[in-house]
């Protein structure tokens, strides 16, 4: 088999292996800018944008893929070397494959380098919608306080050096500010993060930081700008590099970065665009008044039910997400934490089935082909703790629920804090609040309840005896009994 190179001077050739783009690319506008191209954004929304561009009336909706991190070098390079060209792998639960090539992203700017090429691009009248996946810890918030965070050395640096931002508060408020300043039409910022209320959140982070950075520019982005909340849902594992070379084995195609991701995908998004959207209805969205019980469930159940699997898995020796799921007693422990201590927290959810959601969660966990790495779930924990499970237990310590099993995954990841295993394998632990977390975790080998004093994570959840009953008790038995013989405890009382 030929190899080819993955590139718009090739796509002719690679046709006839696998699905390409029969649109013509050059013909497309860039109607989108998106910051944050890593492996969800080109599953999710790229891949959307990507089938409604095979209508021809849609060509004004091409998408810009902004590289903002320096950590972000990898992608830009990729994305420029292969003509913003990308392939999609999909791997269904039966081991089968699905590969086509996504031609959606016909720009790519690497704003470290081109800080106002990425400014201008964003003030373009002919961008009407600004979409943002920047991670669950972008939003600059904090948990304690419950403001954004105006401490941080990178927002510091923005107030102090407008025209040279680093953040994207800062490039939002530039880009924002020129269209105000040339009479332009205002857009859509429309965030496709794991938030609740993600669209309710960057409004009020970026008014924050706006009301201190430039402050007469608020009135016109309230009149101007719309922030449209969204609950966005396909688990897309890292890529591996037996996905690159499994490609290029059976297609020929030579892809430096392709994303695989499972055939499940699901974006419900609210009605509000300012200056026009996409049609991604026509190709499986769904626009809703209020997307917030999709989001809570969603968060409440599929996210948080990673980090449980994450973490207890983590500390038994698992590398993956279907290892964790496949053992009996941790699928028998989550199911019972989302039946218990979760679904009393939901409300009601008119026309959603929330048993077969549950149900359907364990099997997209356990699809063994998908291989998600337990690492990369249990990344920046410290954001993803008080969106995906803290509101369960502060919604539960309201109604005077259980909080028992939501406390044993919170002192697991305080033992996992420590840095190793039970077998005594050292842990890779990515989070930005690394070492503030093992500071705690140490103290905790002493006092269990330290864990909780970290204020921009658990707010005043220590002051709940309640919670931190359960907590010390939980944080206990693990140490004494592992997390498999604990879990299976817990799972006789339940």
């Amino acid at each position: 088999m030929k190899n080819y190179q993955l590139n718009t001077e090739n796509l002719s050739k690679i046709s006839e292996s696998i699905a390409v783009p029969t649109y013509d690319r050059t013909k497309v506008k860039t109607g989108i800018v998106h910051v944050g191209i890593g492996g969800f954004h080109r599953s999710h929304e790229a891949f959307y944008t990507d089938q409604l561009l095979h209508d021809p009336s849609a060509s004004e909706w091409g998408i810009c893929g902004i590289a903002l991190l320096e950590f972000d070098t990898k992608i830009y390079q990729t994305l420029k070397n292969q003509n913003g060209l990308y392939t999609l792998i999909v791997k269904e639960l039966d081991g089968t494959q699905t590969t086509r090539v996504i031609g959606s992203i016909v720009e790519y700017l690497y704003a470290p380098e081109n800080t106002l090429a990425v400014i201008e691009k964003m003030a373009s009248p002919e961008v009407k919608i600004i979409s943002l996946t920047i991670t669950e810890g972008g939003y600059n918030y904090n948990e304690a306080t419950k403001e954004f965070d105006f401490s941080t050395p990178s927002i510091q640096h923005d107030l102090e050096n407008p025209d040279a931002p680093k953040t994207i508060f800062g490039y939002l408020t530039q880009a924002l500010k020129l269209r105000k300043e040339r009479g332009l039409k205002g857009c859509t910022i429309q965030s496709c993060d794991n938030i609740q209320g993600n669209g309710h959140m960057t409004k009020r982070m970026l008014l924050s930081y706006v009301a201190k950075a430039v402050p007469e520019l608020v009135d016109w982005i309230e009149c101007h700008v719309s922030f449209p909340n969204a609950m966005v849902d396909r688990i897309t594992p890292a890529t591996a590099a037996s996905d690159i070379t499994n490609l290029k084995e059976t297609t020929g195609v030579q892809d430096a970065w392709p994303v695989v991701c499972e055939p499940f995908k699901q974006w419900v998004i609210e009605d509000d665009f300012i200056e026009g959207r996409p049609a991604w209805e026509t190709v499986g969205a769904q626009f809703v008044e209020n997307v917030e019980p999709y989001e809570k469930m969603k968060l409440s159940l599929l996210n948080a039910g990673h980090s449980v699997l994450g973490i207890l898995g983590a500390l038994i020796g698992y590398d993956t997400i279907d290892e964790s799921v496949s053992n009996s007693n941790i699928s028998t422990f989550l199911h019972n934490y989302m039946d218990i201590e979760v679904t009393p927290t939901l409300g009601d959810l008119e026309g959603i089935n929330l048993k077969e959601y549950k149900d359907s969660l364990i099997e997209r966990f356990g699809n063994i082909n998908i291989k998600d790495q337990i690492d990369r779930i249990c990344s920046e924990s410290s954001a993803k703790f008080p969106i995906f499970i803290l509101p369960t237990v502060k919604a539960q310590l309201v109604e005077k629920g259980s909080v028992e099993l939501a406390a044993f995954v919170v002192a697991a990841w305080a033992i996992y804090s420590l840095g190793k295993d039970e077998n005594g394998k050292e842990l890779v632990i990515k989070d930005a609040m690394k070492s503030q977390l093992h500071e705690k975790a140490v103290a905790s080998v002493i006092e269990p309840a330290s864990f909780l004093t970290l204020e921009s994570i658990f707010g005043n959840l220590s002051s709940s005896t309640i919670f931190k009953d359960a907590f010390t008790k939980a944080y206990q038995d693990i140490t004494k009994n592992g997390v498999e013989q604990s879990v299976i405890n817990l799972n006789a009382k339940n």
